[in-house]
């Protein structure tokens, strides 16, 4: 019985990830599940799972989560230390799902058992992928991608050379404002950047996706799980997303991976490596779908594109940069105080901050956890500073 925990297990990922190991409950023994404010749902995976530990990473939500799992011996905590502790109970296989810098950590801690790190979690190879992987070698861990594009590179990529690649190729969406004129971008609301035309997935990943730094993460990603050089990573706007990455190898020919829309699929690899199992998802009708489109991708209309593969140009902490300036802008755009198109304005001026006090530094050494956290909140001072002097 493989020992698991699920990190952002009330997240659509968590929830995916719940869902294949409800289908063989005998395989598995849950020890950590974590989450954010949603304990009804936390609590109730908590039970029917029989996992050892519950824990919301909100310090304030403890007594709701405490009352919610009276009576039934499961433990129960809360705060960002709690996440780390809770990630150092050992285990076999992790997901890591938590949203945002706070899951670096307890990924970090998780890596220490020697296990699977299944990473769904883009902020810790952004901000971190140098330090991650060190550490993935330092336990003899695996770490493991789940976002659709890189398990499909990963899965593409199996039984081949990767000094024969030549090129790899994440495909986009384009997501909710994709067709829209570029001169009407700049009065898009909250509401109509949130509605994705493929996938069911939340507020944040949502508008990451219309304004592209989601595909931005997704690039700096490819260049630390693979190893490979900005020049050999590209864009493509593939509407349908169906077909999520592409390899292209020295000798001219391209692997491409197909599958529905069901992350399932890209959790489920990696639950099963290095076997394959069959999967609850959907079998594609090629002869219905009839025809995909691709496209080139417009920087004028996604300049995050353009700024990963700056990024991935100059390493360093830009990544740490650019991923706290991104999600400081996101919040920014929430509340209201700046416009869709001035993310990645904010973005921009915070790194161009970064790169001149830091005098063009190149390097991709390993940097410590505490210097990528003050990267961090510097940049998210930065980004604050930055958005109020778009518009006087």
């Amino acid at each position: 019985m493989r020992r698991i925990s699920i990190f952002g297990a009330t997240g659509s990922i968590g929830q995916s990830t719940i869902d294949l190991i409800k289908r063989a409950p005998d395989a598995y023994h849950v020890v950590a599940l974590t989450g954010g404010r949603n304990i009804a749902q936390l609590a109730r995976d908590a039970i029917d799972l029989k996992a050892e530990i519950a824990v919301t990473g909100f310090e304030t939500c403890l007594s709701d989560l405490q009352n919610a799992l009276a009576g039934t011996g499961i433990e129960v905590a809360a705060g960002p230390q709690a996440l780390i502790e809770a990630a150092d109970r050992p285990t076999d296989w992790v997901m890591s799902a938590i949203v945002g810098a706070a899951g670096l950590a307890p990924g970090l801690h998780a890596l220490r058992h020697g296990g699977v790190l299944a990473l769904a979690n883009k902020e810790s190879l952004v901000t971190a992928g140098p330090l991650l992987k060190s550490e993935a070698a330092k336990y003899g861990a695996t770490i493991l991608p789940v976002d659709s594009e890189h398990s499909a590179v990963f899965q593409a990529l199996v039984g081949e050379d990767i000094s024969r690649v030549e090129r790899i190729i994440i495909t986009a969406s384009g997501g909710a404002l994709r067709t829209w004129p570029l001169e009407k971008l700049a009065t898009a609301t909250v509401a109509e950047a949130c509605t994705h035309p493929n996938w069911d997935m939340g507020q944040r990943i949502t508008i990451d996706s219309a304004s592209m730094f989601n595909k931005a993460m997704e690039l700096i990603e490819t260049k630390e799980f693979f190893g490979v050089s900005a020049d050999q990573i590209e864009v493509l706007v593939h509407p349908q997303s169906l077909v999520h990455a592409l390899v292209g190898f020295v000798d001219g020919a391209i692997m491409a991976h197909m599958g529905p829309h069901d992350m399932r699929h890209a959790i489920g690899y990696a639950l099963h490596w290095p076997q394959r199992e069959k999967l609850p998802v959907e079998r594609l009708d090629l002869a219905k779908i009839g025809q995909l489109e691709f496209s080139a991708p417009d920087l004028q209309r996604w300049p995050a594109l353009r700024l990963a593969d700056e990024v991935i140009r100059r390493g360093g902490l830009s990544g740490a940069i650019f991923n706290a300036a991104k999600e400081c802008a996101l919040d920014l755009f929430l509340a209201g105080e700046i416009g869709f198109q001035d993310m990645a304005q904010v973005v921009e001026l915070v790194l161009n901050r970064h790169w001149q006090n830091s005098a063009g530094s190149h390097k991709f050494d390993v940097i410590p956890l505490d210097d990528v956290l003050k990267a961090d909140h510097t940049a998210r001072v930065w980004a604050r500073e930055c958005a109020k002097t778009l518009h006087n």
